[in-house]
């Protein structure tokens, strides 16, 4: 019994999937992946920067004093965050604020979810890659100690080589996740930043729209304006 139980092992060990080597090509796989995602969400998050401390006060400005039709047109081809989520419910400012708001509420909704796009892969990849290297260790050190057993009298270069192999597997995880979770939190922490603004901007209209009647007229205006 001892000895098929031997053989069944050695022979599980000869399988493709029992060797450390392929372990390298999907961390050095997923390390190139990472790369893309973080290379394309900074050039996204680029072409979609925050507005100017300047252009914020000149649109709250215009809402202060019920301009929603210079807000808008303000608005109108910006790209960021807020202004995207702010120029939903201006357009819809006739409605009455509890239209405006539920618009606000989705339009922020699906902002937030363009701007986290791809994110979760970078904090799927900084959770697992280390485990990944850890199995490559792992199947390392099998093959080690299976060196060893085979011929003590030459294994010895062989159990280093093995060794060597198990612990870069374990540095390469760790080199794969480190930057993945660092760019994780860095978008996650600009996409709070930007929602947050964006949520500022949203309670400025509110409050202005809840504190006089809704403007039919400028509403339609909006919404063709817009188009």
């Amino acid at each position: 019994m001892h000895a098929t139980t031997s053989t069944f092992v050695h022979r599980l060990l000869d399988w493709p999937l029992f060797q450390s080597e392929w372990v390298f090509w999907l961390l050095f796989a997923l390390s190139a992946s990472s790369v893309a995602v973080i290379l394309e969400r900074l050039v996204f998050f680029g072409r979609h920067a925050p507005e100017s401390a300047r252009f914020i006060a000149t649109v709250d400005a215009a809402i202060g004093r019920g301009d929603y039709e210079g807000a808008a047109r303000a608005l109108i081809g910006r790209r960021s965050l807020e202004a995207r989520v702010l120029l939903a419910g201006l357009c819809a400012c006739d409605q009455g604020p509890d239209a405006v708001e539920e618009l606000l509420a989705g339009a922020l909704g699906a902002e937030r979810a363009r701007f986290e796009t791809r994110l979760a892969f970078l904090a799927t990849l900084a959770s697992n890659a280390p485990y990944v290297g850890l199995f490559g260790t792992v199947l390392g050190i099998v093959r080690a100690f299976r060196n060893l057993g085979a011929d003590l009298a030459e294994a010895h270069a062989g159990v280093m080589t093995a060794l060597a192999e198990a612990l870069v597997a374990t540095a390469i995880g760790l080199l794969v996740a480190i930057p993945a979770i660092v760019a994780f939190n860095a978008f996650k922490n600009a996409v709070k930043a930007r929602v947050t603004r964006a949520e500022t901007w949203s309670r400025r209209l509110l409050s202005r729209l809840k504190g006089e009647l809704p403007a039919e007229t400028q509403g339609a205006s909006l919404r063709a304006t817009a188009e």
